[in-house]
């Protein structure tokens, strides 16, 4: 995945930006997958990641899309945010009502991925859940336990997870190796592990209904 904020993670037909083509602003924890079905689907998008990192500074994502926007706007004929609210609390809807964007539904990726009526449900009935999705399995050391500081003070943990019962990992390629990697990241927090397969048919939807609005 493409640490750039300008460098497309994936490109289809043609490897120059061109006026007939759409770039998609995503989150680095989706970028990936969002840029393997772009070209699957040969849609005529570059997939262009903001660092993952952004969503445990929440308030600092509109800003990012904005400045990315506005350096693609030039070299593509629209752009899309491939963004759920994500903690912004309507700043990014603000924004893109502002700016004539459209953005991927729902309050956060895990909507994306497995439905907000499954994910309403599923906090509703165990609200001490803590989610995970594959990106998250993969990189829990440091998206998680570095950024909390637990890898420094693991006396915080209790602090942070007290109050979570389970661990749901929302899994779009549950393979063996992320099955160790999902279980040792919910083992290190000291919670059971619940695996709920979603696979990437939510996020390949919302992709083509965003796309479908950039026609």
């Amino acid at each position: 995945m493409s640490n750039s904020q300008t460098e497309p993670t994936s490109t289809t037909a043609s490897s120059t930006n061109s006026p007939s083509k759409a770039a998609l602003i995503a989150c680095g924890a989706l970028a990936q997958p969002a840029a393997d079905i772009v070209a699957r689907r040969g849609w005529q998008v570059d997939v262009h990641p903001l660092p993952p990192l952004l969503h445990n500074k929440p308030r600092q994502i509109a800003p990012a899309v904005r400045e990315l926007a506005a350096a693609l706007a030039p070299s593509y004929s629209q752009v899309a945010v491939g963004y759920s609210d994500c903690g912004t609390y309507g700043a990014l809807d603000e924004l893109c009502a502002e700016l004539g964007l459209h953005r991927l539904p729902g309050l956060h990726c895990y909507d994306v991925y497995a439905g907000a009526n499954t994910i309403t449900q599923l906090l509703t009935n165990e609200p001490g859940t803590y989610l995970l999705t594959d990106f998250l399995v993969k990189s829990f050391a440091r998206t998680v336990e570095k950024e909390l500081g637990l890898d420094r003070y693991p006396e915080l943990l209790p602090d942070y997870f007290g109050h979570y019962t389970q661990v749901v990992w929302l899994a779009q390629e549950p393979t063996a190796e992320l099955t160790e990697l999902a279980e040792s990241a919910a083992a290190r927090i000291g919670l059971p592990l619940v695996i709920r397969p979603v696979g990437t048919s939510g996020l390949e939807t919302a992709l083509e209904d965003l796309v479908a609005q950039l026609s």
